[in-house]
């Protein structure tokens, strides 16, 4: 049972423990919570053809594209989703504007998460203790590299990658060129979540300490160690503030990115887990309810909540639309 819940995004262990729920949870229609302007600039505000554009009162998945296996981690390139772990052991890549599958590449074993570096995408490989470097281009496999124990979740901050190491306790720091190691610096019990601020890497704690840590890129020192909800999962950066989906709360903490200080607490779905911020909003999967749920930004109003394939884990933002991994049932969906 520890495993389960300690880990509640490896669905393919713990699928019939985590999903005891009736599939018809949050697939009927979009449940909306009409904007206040709190203390948002109302000038700022989108206009009434932009709310329907971004459809605030539809409930309709633009497209869920079957694609077989058990998604996790989606990463955008530019042009292309790339949702891992879709069939066995391999990572697909999708054209965003139209949602054809342009191909489908093996990795390692259990892929889990994966992150774009401006020419290659990194995978991890949860049972291998490795990551996986493709070209994004034609997919090529270009390297597969170690790394620590149970690789999930991966991030680039513009210069290196960084893994969540979850048994190590840790987190690795990898050069792209060749795959090097260049550190490994403790994070808090089971780090799972990462995000980068700019200058420094935040990483969500999904042990019983229940925290964040925060680590200076240049060179992983630890900057701090701040409280949030239980089991932090996913980590996101808006620009101002870090925002964490704490899957045992049903809510979003959001901090002050240069202190950590709580700037607000915000109820969203079922077992949230991972976050995508599309420039004015907060997108965040609900693992438990089958759906997602849109913030706004500024004051953390919910603006709505859309249904989505059965499990959403992943979550990416495309410049357009936003992508989501359905753990189950195999499929991406795009709204």
């Amino acid at each position: 049972m520890r495993t389960c819940r300690m880990f509640p995004v490896l669905l393919m262990w713990c699928a019939s423990l985590l999903f005891a729920q009736p599939s018809s949870t949050g697939a009927t229609g979009a449940s909306v919570t009409p904007p206040s302007q709190g203390s948002c600039n109302v000038s700022a505000l989108p206009n009434v053809n932009q709310l329907a554009l971004l459809g605030w009162y539809g409930a309709n998945v633009v497209n869920t594209l079957p694609i077989g296996g058990r998604p996790n981690g989606l990463a955008f390139d530019g042009q292309n989703i790339w949702a891992v772990g879709g069939p066995t052991n391999s990572v697909s890549k999708i054209r965003a504007n139209d949602g054809r599958l342009l191909g489908t590449f093996p990795v390692g074993n259990i892929p889990g998460y994966a992150a774009f570096d401006g020419a290659n995408i990194w995978v991890t490989n949860l049972l291998d203790n490795t990551v996986s470097k493709l070209r994004a281009s034609d997919g090529k496999n270009l390297g597969t590299f170690p790394t620590g124990k149970f690789p999930w979740v991966i991030a680039f901050d513009g210069a290196s990658i960084w893994i969540a190491d979850i048994l190590d306790n840790a987190v690795s720091k990898v050069r792209p060129s060749d795959g090097a190691t260049l550190g490994v610096f403790p994070a808090g019990s089971n780090p799972i979540g990462l995000a980068f601020d700019g200058e420094n890497i935040w990483v969500a704690n999904q042990g019983n300490a229940n925290t964040v840590t925060k680590l200076r890129a240049r060179d992983g020192a630890l900057l701090g160690t701040f409280a949030v909800g239980q089991n932090p999962v996913g980590v996101a950066f808006d620009g101002t503030s870090i925002w964490v989906a704490n899957s045992n709360s049903n809510t979003l903490t959001r901090l002050r990115s240069k202190d950590g200080k709580i700037t607000g607490t915000f109820a969203v779905g079922s077992s949230p887990q991972f976050i995508a911020f599309d420039g004015t909003n907060l997108w965040v999967t609900n693992l438990g309810s089958n759906n997602i749920t849109k913030l706004r930004d500024c004051d953390g109003a919910v603006l709505g909540t859309f249904p989505t394939g059965n499990a959403p884990v992943g979550i990416a933002f495309d410049g357009a639309n936003v992508w989501t991994a359905n753990n189950i049932g195999g499929s991406v969906s795009k709204r």
